[in-house]
């Protein structure tokens, strides 16, 4: 596998850095000013990522040392094909975020705050994604923290400050694990970079409860991210968080950058092979199995429909470990492309919920029932985007659903099979009714008033929804074979 040293991976970090500190010096007034400066960072960020695909598709990584502090201890870039798929999913969706939002914050207070911090955020999600060691990614994980607390305290109310303590205090605790197992690692290892099959092969001398304790630090510490149960009610409470917040930090950026985390923490630091030795996939398996259908059972009872997609969330994520630890390869793809799947699906979904809010203020299911004749595109998107997480053709969630299962039998795990066929009938539970009661039921949104939503709100649902379906149709010639990159690098 060739190596090429760029400095692509650092552009892609730096670029929302300068964005954002661009947009404070944006006055309030010049909204339009500051909205396109925003989506020109993000537009141009997203490209440099783009700009590094065809290489990694041609079969060689990326690389870039920023700082050597001493042998083995570096802020180092590598770019393989996980990287490219976290980093490209998640710039991708950042542009569609950035043009809701203006639309979502029109006319609310504080814009040039929330913008810079938006556009921020975006810097150290791609440095958590193109991260060659686990002190580069410790670095960002916290970075990521920080830059996303004023998002989530945005509204500054008496919730949001409660809401954002909480966030911290379990965000930097999960960094708190990971940095202690960062710390062993080193001393164990000498470095903690990521390589496929992991680095622990020199260590099998070294007391096997030691690996293990480091192994439930590391992966536990970015779970708390990841929301896996019991560590997950910080997100729900984050929901307070304005929806385009929800939508991409708390659907994609975030979440997604602990359940990163954990895959590199899995595959690249400790291995399959030392994972069997260890004896520890089935206590993780027991975790994320209880998460996925625990979440389950909370969303269908909440009534705040932000509240069930937060649920919804959690134990979706669920699915995307479940897969990694399979330890499978058909379970690796299946968790790999529900990482870019549920992306899209569930940023749908928040959009969406975002829009009724802006137009009817309601946050309640029971409020929104017969929205659908008041907001016919909007809902039918809703229905689209849960159609496809619950697993139903030809939505590109099947997919995902399908290697998943077709993992766990590879790996003689029927109790896995069980578990996500009870979890999709628990969503189809609490995703199907919103959408059927948003036509069939007649209330106060019978007759038709004004547009929908704005249009910058509208066009992202729309074209969002189409790729959803677009790449269930042509999953093989789009998700696939780009995942299958993954799956190859470490299985073959």
């Amino acid at each position: 596998m060739d190596t090429i040293t760029s400095f692509l991976p650092l552009w892609s970090v730096c670029l929302p850095i300068i964005g954002a500190i661009a947009i404070n010096f944006v006055p309030e007034a010049r909204a339009k000013v500051r909205n396109l400066l925003a989506l020109v960072t993000v537009t141009v960020t997203f490209a440099a990522v783009a700009f590094m695909l065809p290489i990694i598709l041609d079969g060689a990584i990326i690389e870039h040392t920023l700082v050597r502090f001493v042998p083995g201890l570096e802020l180092f870039f590598r770019v393989d094909a996980l990287s490219i798929v976290f980093g490209f999913t998640s710039s991708f969706l950042w542009i569609f975020s950035i043009i809701y939002s203006t639309g979502y914050m029109q006319r609310q207070p504080g814009q040039r705050r929330y913008f810079a911090f938006y556009v921020l955020s975006m810097s150290a999600t791609m440095g958590v994604a193109f991260s060659g060691n686990m002190f580069t990614m410790y670095i960002f994980f916290e970075y990521l923290t920080l830059c996303t607390y004023p998002l989530v305290v945005h509204s500054q109310s008496e919730e949001a400050s409660r809401s954002g303590v909480k966030y911290i205090v379990y965000c930097f605790g999960g960094g708190g694990l990971t940095l202690i197992a960062l710390i062993v690692l080193q001393g164990l290892v000498g470095h903690a970079d990521f390589m496929p099959g992991g680095i622990l092969g020199l260590t099998l001398g070294e007391p096997r409860g030691l690996l293990i304790i480091i192994f439930f630090m590391a992966v536990l510490g970015f779970g708390v991210k990841g929301a896996i149960m019991p560590f997950h009610s910080w997100l729900p409470a984050a929901m307070v968080a304005p929806a385009p917040v929800s939508a991409l930090l708390h659907a994609v950026a975030v979440v997604k950058s602990g359940i990163f985390g954990m895959t590199r923490v899995l595959y690249y630091i400790y291995g399959p092979e030392m994972l069997v030795k260890l004896n520890v996939i089935d206590y993780l398996a027991f975790l994320v199995c209880f998460t996925m259908i625990t979440a389950s059972v909370l969303a269908l009872r909440q009534n705040v429909l932000k509240l069930r997609l937060a649920y919804s969330t959690i134990g979706q994520l669920a699915y995307i470990s479940l897969g990694s630890i399979m330890l499978t390869p058909a379970g690796l793809l299946g968790g790999v492309i529900h990482i870019i799947n549920h992306a899209l699906l569930k940023i749908v979904l928040f959009f969406c919920a975002g829009a009724i809010i802006r137009v009817t203020g309601k946050t309640k299911i029971e409020e929104i029932r017969g929205i659908g004749r008041r907001m016919p595109i909007t809902m039918i998107a809703f229905a689209v985007a849960g159609l496809g997480l619950i697993g139903v053709l030809p939505i590109n969630g099947y997919i995902s659903k399908y290697y998943l299962l077709t993992g766990a039998l590879q790996a003689d795990r029927l109790v896995f099979v069980v578990v996500m066929l009870t979890s999709a009938m628990l969503n189809a539970m609490y995703y199907l009714p919103i959408a059927v009661n948003a036509f069939l039921y007649k209330g106060e949104f019978d007759k038709p008033r004004g547009p929908e939503a704005p249009l910058t709100m509208l066009v992202p649902i729309i074209i969002l929804a189409l790729i959803c379906v677009a790449f269930g149709l042509f999953a093989h010639k789009t998700t696939i074979p780009l995942v299958e990159y993954v799956v190859n690098d470490l299985f073959y």
